[in-house]
């Protein structure tokens, strides 16, 4: 099992090398067109790794498989491990979604440049993929050992999907944010960018200037007053720190979404992964378009009402649908989605026609 572990870790770092040291090796602002070929693509490699799940369950390859799923109280089999996957990777999917509407609020209040952007969502990403292999292990190993916590998990997403569906999305003062106060506390902080740089030293060259092609060199008060040497964060910095405790925050969500579906480790895991490196592109592609989608918050909502209710009677459920009502869950996943889509569509286009 180690084995498929290492594996795949492997190969994730090896698309994260990709993207950085060839797709993204140069700073440069992300067009619509790369944005939405990018999207694609990961969504691709997600969806095609289903196939993977289904052969390695089915013939339980280097031990996947073996273990009870203590969800549904099975051993899954290539079809109930893929349809859970995909399940998982969907309500992921979706719930990320969300996650965009904050970053872009977190960019526009720090005056993020385009062209450095990706940068902060590359290095974010590998924060939530860590943060997440934490949560998910710790959670994996409180079902193994005491599975009412299904029933916690499943409480705390309605009470979730209660608080978005009322929830305030008014801009606030991120000055007035304890994680910003605490940071700007204990670290000095430069009052310019300095090119894709998150710390620089006070008194050295490239820091009394902005690397932001065609823009002038600017003075930076805030590092002029510093002492030499001094290692100083970046506003840059800051929004990085901003997005990381932004995705722990949802991480809270959506980590327990993934478990009321299956609490195998690997499906959970590679689900989530597989959801969250399409985030950058998809932040690109839907950032300036997700303002007209004013029933997709209420659609999430619904997901989470939906997989939080499936938890806390998943046993019953197993007794009237059988061991397909995974894949019942899928389909009514699915169709939330497509509900708010083509609502926040409709909405968009009679106000349209009423201006």
């Amino acid at each position: 099992m180690i084995l498929i572990w290492i594996g795949f870790l492997l190969f994730i770092i090896s698309l994260l090398a990709i993207d950085l040291g060839v797709l993204h090796r140069k700073a440069h602002i992300v067009s619509l067109k790369e944005a939405i070929l990018m999207s694609a693509l990961w969504i691709a490699l997600g969806l095609a790794f289903s196939v993977f799940v289904y052969y390695g369950y089915e013939y339980h390859w280097l031990g996947l498989g073996s273990a009870i799923d203590y969800v549904d109280k099975t051993i899954n089999n290539g079809q109930s491990a893929t349809i859970k996957y995909i399940t998982g990777y969907l309500v992921e999917k979706s719930l990320s979604v969300d996650n965009i509407f904050v970053i872009a609020m977190l960019f526009g209040f720090f005056a993020v440049p385009g062209i450095y952007q990706h940068r902060v969502l590359f290095w974010g990403i590998i924060g939530a993929i860590a943060m997440r292999a934490v949560m998910i292990g710790i959670g994996a190993s409180l079902i193994a050992q005491f599975q009412w916590i299904l029933y916690v998990f499943g409480i705390f997403l309605i009470i979730t999907a209660f608080k978005m569906f009322f929830m305030n999305t008014h801009k606030s003062d991120l000055n007035q944010n304890v994680v910003i106060r605490i940071t700007k506390k204990f670290f000095p902080i430069t009052s310019r960018y300095h090119g894709e740089h998150f710390i620089i030293r006070a008194g050295t060259p490239a820091s009394l200037e902005s690397e932001i092609p065609g823009s002038p060199m600017e003075f930076d008060e805030a590092v002029s007053k510093a002492k030499p040497d001094t290692l100083m964060l970046t506003p840059l910095a800051l929004a990085l720190i901003m997005v990381e405790t932004t995705d722990l925050i949802f991480a809270v969500d959506s980590i327990p979404a993934i478990f009321a579906i299956t609490a195998d480790p690997f499906l959970v895991f590679t689900s989530n992964v597989f959801a969250i490196l399409g985030l950058r592109s998809l932040y690109f592609a839907l950032a300036g378009l997700l303002k007209n989608f004013k029933y997709l918050k209420p659609a999430l909502a619904m997901i989470l009402l939906v997989v939080g209710v499936k938890m806390l009677i998943a046993k019953w459920l197993k007794e009237v649908f059988g061991d397909q009502f995974n894949f019942y869950l899928l389909g009514i996943v699915l169709l939330i989605l497509i509900v708010g889509i083509l609502a926040s569509i409709w909405a968009r286009s009679l106000e349209k026609n009423t201006d």
